[in-house]
């Protein structure tokens, strides 16, 4: 008989016979499903012979919850979401010109899934475009619920764009916009409070991983007060709550004003010496040219949405490409949280038996982390491992003559887990 998993005081509890729901997608969606979860449960089995079993709950979302109900995502979906905490999904359909602009933003939203955790990693063997694709090893935590989410414009031409032109004419501003009368406008909030959560999540994270840096990236130079308010917040929080445990570059930029640069490094080293997190700050752009030359240097990255979208996706194709690339959206006071592939739904390649769905497998692997379930977790991400090293993988991962389909690769990774 299944349970729920449930927060309580704060934790996560986990029963050894979870019901977990999972949407199934669009396009290549069930057929890496249909692969998944076989790994899942076998991952799961060999763990714990028997002692841990999850019961999934298939939910409809998408194209055929469309054709099903009328809805791309049906009310009942959500309400099981909600009462389930923790799911897994595939790639989902954007609805054009109907329904939800976006079911992912969709779901972030309704449930405040406001972290999105993408841990980007290499396995040897994997296809890369970069030099030293190993040198890569980087959690990316993005804000998940405001700035370009919030998904605030007006259109050109439209009364609202009049309103706030007006407004701009008057408290000053208005000279700043080159073309008023024919410019569309955009709003990204970015709050206190949703910055600290989103930073606080970050570093528990990096305490817990025993990660040595953490890194705020914004565009803070020029947006002073949202992209700047990120980085100012994300620095207050963590002098405020973390004082024993973290050292951040604020903290050297005022010791170093009052007190010189000698005293500063000599502060700086010897928080390094005590194991103390190290929080400093990088402008964007500059972010992903050092990323790209130097990505050792970063280990957990906390940022705000659109960055993050943009630095998530890029880290994952120095890593090999999003098809190995997991995420997650969690609420870490909550509980809830949607582990799921992160690439698209792929039309060209469904129902071919050729889809890569890797990416949805080790996003699971991140669930099975997530509820605690660390053995399962590590089984999986070892299968996967040793496939991609030994070339048998789908042909975007392998040379042609090792290449796998979507079916049996997934049946190669059980035999290794059993093996």
């Amino acid at each position: 008989m299944s349970e729920l998993i449930k927060m309580k005081n704060g934790q996560l509890r986990v029963p050894d016979n979870p019901e977990i729901p999972y949407l199934q997608g669009d396009g290549i969606g069930p057929e890496i499903w249909q692969t998944a979860q076989p790994v899942f449960d076998a991952a799961v089995l060999h763990a714990y012979h028997g002692r841990r079993e999850i019961e999934w709950l298939p939910l409809l979302a998408g194209e055929r919850a469309y054709e099903l109900t009328g809805e791309w995502l049906p009310e009942e979906t959500l309400a099981e979401l909600k009462r389930h905490l923790v799911a897994i999904k595939g790639p989902t359909t954007t609805p054009v010109g109907q329904g939800h602009r976006s079911i992912n933003v969709a779901l972030r939203q309704t449930l405040d899934l406001y972290a999105c955790w993408r841990p980007v990693r290499y396995f040897k063997g994997a296809p890369s475009p970069v030099r030293h694709p190993e040198r890569v090893n980087i959690d990316v935590f993005r804000e998940n619920t405001e700035d370009i989410y919030a998904g605030i414009e007006a259109p050109a031409g439209s009364d609202m764009a009049k309103a706030l032109e007006n407004l701009l004419q008057e408290t000053g501003q208005l000279s700043r916009v080159r073309f008023p009368a024919t410019s569309a406008f955009g709003i990204k909030p970015i709050s206190k409070e949703g910055s600290q959560r989103l930073v606080q999540a970050a570093v528990e994270y990096a305490l817990k991983n025993h990660r040595h840096t953490l890194t705020l990236v914004h565009k803070g130079n020029i947006m002073k007060e949202t992209e700047g308010g990120f980085k100012r917040w994300g620095y207050e929080l963590i002098e405020q709550n973390y004082a024993e445990q973290a050292f951040t570059m604020a903290q050297f930029a005022r010791i170093k004003k009052e007190h010189g640069q000698e005293l500063a490094e000599q502060s700086l080293n010897q928080a390094r010496k005590q194991g103390m997190l190290i929080i400093n700050d990088v402008i964007c752009d500059n972010f992903f040219q050092q990323a790209l030359l130097f990505p050792e240097h970063f280990e957990v990255v906390a940022t705000m949405n659109l960055n993050g979208d943009y630095l998530s996706d890029a880290l994952a194709a120095q890593a090999g490409g999003l098809g190995i690339a997991p995420g997650s959206n969690i609420n870490y006071q909550t509980g809830h949280a949607i582990f799921e592939a992160t690439h698209g739904t792929a039309p060209q390649l469904a129902g071919k038996n050729l889809a890569n769905p890797t990416s949805l497998i080790l996003s699971g692997a991140m669930m099975m982390e997530y509820l605690g379930w660390q053995q399962a977790a590590e089984i999986i991400f070892k299968a996967v491992g040793q496939a991609i090293a030994n070339q048998k993988a789908t042909s975007d991962l392998a040379p042609s003559k090792t290449a796998l389909s979507t079916s049996e690769y997934g049946r190669l990774l059980v035999t290794l887990i059993n093996s």
